[in-house]
């Protein structure tokens, strides 16, 4: 049946389209966006900020050689307008300990 018809048919498959969920071929459940937190004030990045960034910061050793792995910052456009993206990641790196203290 064409959808047009569906509807005035079973009424019903309005629900059913609700229920439909999207798998991958190993039949897992996946979404198509997974929104991220801002790490400064914790609110939700949509995907309309496109002021938002994600900064990578990695790990080295006493030495100060990159061991390979790295801790993930986002920073949401609010904070990045109002100027105080610097002073944020520098304060998250200091509480995560990414930064040696003075």
């Amino acid at each position: 049946l064409l959808p047009h018809l569906l509807y005035s048919v079973f009424p019903a498959f309005l629900s059913l389209q609700t229920l439909i969920i999207m798998q991958n071929d190993r039949k897992e459940i996946v979404d198509l966006y997974i929104p991220r937190k801002c790490s400064a004030t914790n609110r939700i990045i949509n995907a309309k900020d496109h002021a938002a960034v994600q900064i990578n910061v990695g790990q080295v050793n006493e030495q100060g050689v990159y061991t390979g792995s790295f801790t993930t910052l986002a920073v949401c456009g609010f904070v990045r307008g109002k100027g105080l993206s610097d002073d944020a990641v520098y304060r998250i790196c200091n509480e995560r300990s990414l930064v040696p203290k003075e």
